[in-house]
């Protein structure tokens, strides 16, 4: 970064020919609100230090493998969609900083090269069983999908399967694990463990019930699958990811659900008894459902990160709430509830981070009709939606929404700058 290089040599003069100068002792009582404050002495070292410090956290900002709260699935089931060049395009505009792709596909990798835009790949359910075989086989797919792309390609995970515990291939639950760790052992042989995370996300299936949030916990027949993989994951430091759906719940029961609950709008929400907690949208629910769940099974510390959460915009007949309108307000609510970086209701002071599904509406998806409308974009990258987002082609949906991310580099560069020019007034 050149700021750092050219801000040195200048505090030096700054603190050389203005120090010994009568005004070093300031009197903030005549620079602030007039408050009597006694007048205050810095050294050379201190003010160096505090400007240094300033500067830098300008970088420290970037460090994190999740940069802020929000990121999106990039899922490519679609014959119509924009290239992945354009797809940059498409994410720098919307201010996007995260994505999850389901494989790693090189042209992606390619496009994404100096983005900045960070990147989990998956590792996809067809490949377990021969990575579980050995290292060797991790090493190979590690070497050939991940660490040619680095450092220029911001590779921040490798999600391996996804959705296995609690799914029908019971065969797959027992790879899972040796498949995880030979993905782990391969990147610590490669050193790349400090940059890249390993983890495995899950649907709501690994739970036998969620409600109230408190009495959420596994279903037993995962359970010699599931604590193994906590410990390891709880040794390497990687979240629980999980895949969690308002928007499903409220199709299988909406005779039963409050809509509003669903979509974080207005309404009486639901009481824990046992945490004494109340709950106005069902995503923090959920959320603290997985939380209490990791704690049954003694995963206090472990972060809970949504790893697929949003709402189709259209569905077949028999399935109830996939409207645009109803799409527009959950992903608009779900984008400002993340932007305020706070946590739920039993863990308040961690931020809620979730990706949402799904980039692109995807005309090759199997499934309902709602498996293919989960999109906040077109296939032409205009939004599917006003939330908020610019697209490809021109809309009036300007982007209203400033990241922290942005926030915190704006207020520290000005604190840097005034505190220069404090240095050369006093």
């Amino acid at each position: 970064m050149v700021l750092f290089p050219l801000t040195l040599p200048f505090l030096d003069y700054i603190i050389q020919h203005h120090t010994h100068s009568p005004l070093y002792k300031m009197e903030f009582s005549s620079f602030i609100v007039n408050m009597p404050i006694k007048p205050m002495k810095f050294s050379r070292f201190f003010l160096r230090f505090l400007l240094i410090f300033s500067i830098t956290s300008l970088n420290v900002l970037t460090a994190d493998a999740f940069t802020g709260t929000y990121g999106v699935n990039y899922g490519r089931i679609a014959d119509n969609i924009p290239s992945p060049q354009s797809v940059v395009t498409l994410l720098k505009a919307a201010k996007i900083k995260n994505i999850r792709i389901y494989d790693a596909n090189q042209d992606v990798l390619k496009a994404f090269k100096g983005s900045g835009i960070e990147i989990v790949v998956g590792l996809g359910n067809e490949f377990l069983k021969d990575i579980s075989v050995g290292e060797d086989r991790a090493m190979n797919w590690i070497k050939e999908n991940v660490q040619p792309f680095l450092p220029g390609t911001p590779i921040r995970g490798i999600a391996v399967g996804n959705e296995i515990l609690g799914g029908t291939d019971v065969e797959l639950w027992e790879v899972l694990l040796p498949a995880v760790k030979n993905v782990y052992s391969a990147l610590d042989r490669l050193g790349l463990t400090k940059k890249v995370e390993v983890s495995s996300p899950h649907s709501e299936a690994v739970f036998a019930n969620s409600f109230p949030p408190s009495l959420c916990n596994f279903r037993e027949d995962i359970l010699p699958f599931m604590r193994p993989l906590l410990q390891f994951f709880s040794e390497t430091g990687s979240p629980f990811y999980i895949n969690a759906y308002p928007f499903l719940a409220y199709k299988s029961d909406p005779e039963h659900i409050d809509l509003k609950y669903a979509l974080f709008q207005s309404n009486p929400g639901i009481y824990d008894a046992k945490t004494k907690l109340h709950y106005s949208n069902m995503f923090d629910a959920q959320v603290d459902a997985a939380y209490a769940a990791l704690e049954k099974v003694g995963f206090h510390k472990m972060e809970v990160i949504v790893s697929e959460t949003g709402w189709a915009s259209h569905g077949d007949d028999n399935e109830a709430g996939a409207t645009l309108e109803n799409a527009r307000t959950y992903n608009y609510n779900l984008r400002k509830k993340l932007a305020k970086k706070k946590g739920t209701p039993y863990r308040p002071k961690i931020a809620v981070k979730a990706y949402v599904f799904a980039l692109f509406n995807e005309n090759l998806k199997p499934g309902p009709t709602s498996e293919r409308n989960f999109g906040l974009f077109k296939a032409d990258g205009s939004i599917s939606y006003d939330i908020g987002f610019t697209g490809l082609v021109s809309s009036s949906a300007p982007s209203s929404l400033l990241s922290f991310k942005e926030i915190g580099s704006s207020c520290t560069l000005v604190f840097a700058s005034c505190l220069a020019i404090l240095l050369l007034v006093f």
